[in-house]
């Protein structure tokens, strides 16, 4: 089972004196949140104190990440999420060998707007970050072991399209992804070589 065959790779490297901060990193439809989600709730059951964050909790409002001065990928890539924020009000405390233990700010999708959710973490509990784009350079120091969901784009076109009825029909969830997602996508695997770079790979 590929959890405990991640959970016994983490017990070998983690250090109960730090926080350790695992990326769990994939592009759109590769299954990210399912397997933060069995990982999560498998460290709990192993009685480890454990946290898991969404990179899509860090946001910017509509006006910022949607730019008509922008090529729609460049939009999603460049200006999507609040990176300064996530590094500066999270990560920076979270690695200072301390109890990390306050109020940050998640993003409201409903509402475009944030709201105030109380963080408690412990020094020396594991922190799982699930997102897209984790490996660029803005956040290249931040993770202590790195997961790569490595899954086709045909198979994660079929997964999205079935998901993402926010968007509207499969025909225009298959233009968002072309004009938007897929290009942004092909620029991260190009420049970061996020399958490369990881730590563990799970394939399809």
């Amino acid at each position: 089972m590929r959890i405990t065959d991640i959970s016994e790779k983490i017990k070998k490297i983690y250090n109960p004196q730090h926080t350790f901060i695992i990326g769990i990193d994939g592009l759109g439809g590769a299954g990210k949140s399912t397997i933060s989600e069995k990982l999560y709730k498998h460290l709990k059951d192993e009685k480890y104190s454990v946290t898991l964050l969404h990179i899509d909790d860090f946001i910017h409002p509509r006006a910022v990440r949607y730019n008509d001065n922008y090529a729609e990928w460049e939009c999603y890539y460049n200006l999507q999420w609040r990176y300064d924020y996530l590094l500066n009000k999270v990560i920076v405390p979270l690695k200072s060998n301390s109890d990390f233990i306050t109020e940050i700010e998640l993003y409201d999708k409903d509402n475009d707007t944030y709201f105030l959710n109380k963080i408690n973490v412990p020094v020396g509990s594991i922190v799982l970050i699930e997102g897209v784009f984790l490996q660029r350079n803005e956040l290249k120091d931040v993770f202590d072991y790195m997961i790569y969901i490595d899954i086709p784009e045909e198979i994660r076109l079929d997964r999205v399209l079935e998901r993402d009825g926010y968007i509207g029909n499969k025909e225009q969830i298959k233009a968002k992804y072309d004009n938007r997602y897929f290009p942004a996508e092909h620029h991260y695997f190009s420049v970061c070589s996020p399958a490369e770079n990881a730590d563990y790979i799970i394939k399809e």
